[in-house]
């Protein structure tokens, strides 16, 4: 089994890529920094995945991505498109034009290519699985969050198309991880309530201990991943998983 993740390096892509290398996964890790916990483990590539020039020379044919896929042995071959950002948070007409386009590119932008250059080089495998971390912002109206809900919403609508296709051997889809204790979360607590009038929300849930644990969170997601069950529905939610 090869497992490519995005944003490996801290919070819920550090947990899926250790649990992906407990169950004997050939990992690649794609974030800007690496992740030293597990050195040694995995390979891992220093991307900055909201650079389009960055994402372009890492799936060009005969590069990076191409180099780690090739002989993919046994198992089935994952991608699993973590990594995201939250801001710019604020109301419309606020925000920072530089920030919508590195938000877009990397929630968006970085996903999608990346799915369809694992697509195209793994075409005749029997089994290719894409997942997109998603989130209920692009599924719920938040108010401030309508860059984050948007570019999520479109990993959503991606998922749906692409199961439409029905490619051979692939199976995709766009799930929602829950309420996860990573530094997003700390990012939301973090922003005045005048940026982002659900802050007290936010910081209610981490007080309460309501927040579920990355490990925890990632066990769900991969069980899921590898199950028959993937696939079956392009848009899920960790919380209504059997």
């Amino acid at each position: 089994m090869k497992a490519i993740v995005t944003g490996h390096s801290r919070g819920l892509g550090a947990a899926l890529a250790a649990a992906l290398l407990d169950q004997g996964a050939a990992v690649l890790g794609l974030a800007r920094l690496g992740n030293e916990s597990l050195a040694g483990r995995l390979e891992q590539i220093a991307v900055d995945l909201s650079n389009p020039d960055a994402v372009a020379a890492l799936t060009a044919k005969g590069g990076p991505l191409d180099r780690f896929l090739d002989n993919p042995g046994l198992g089935p071959v994952l991608l699993i498109n973590n990594a995201g950002m939250v801001e710019p948070i604020g109301p419309a007409g606020t925000l920072d034009p530089a920030a919508i386009a590195r938000a877009v590119a990397l929630n968006v932008t970085a996903p999608l290519i990346l799915a369809d250059a694992v697509i195209a080089a793994t075409d005749g495998q029997p089994d290719r699985r894409v997942l997109h971390v998603s989130s209920g912002a692009g599924r719920t109206v938040y108010t401030g969050w309508s860059v984050y809900g948007a570019t999520k919403a479109a990993l959503d609508h991606h998922a749906r198309a692409v199961a439409a296709d029905a490619r051979p051997g692939l199976r995709i889809a766009s799930v929602a991880p829950g309420v996860v204790d990573t530094d997003m979360q700390a990012t939301l607590r973090a922003t005045p309530e005048d940026r982002f009038i659900l802050r007290e929300r936010f910081v209610s849930l981490k007080d309460s201990g309501a927040l579920t644990s990355p490990e925890a969170c990632a066990a769900t997601m991969l069980a899921h991943l590898l199950s028959d069950a993937f696939g079956r529905d392009p848009v899920a939610d960790v919380r209504n998983l059997p």
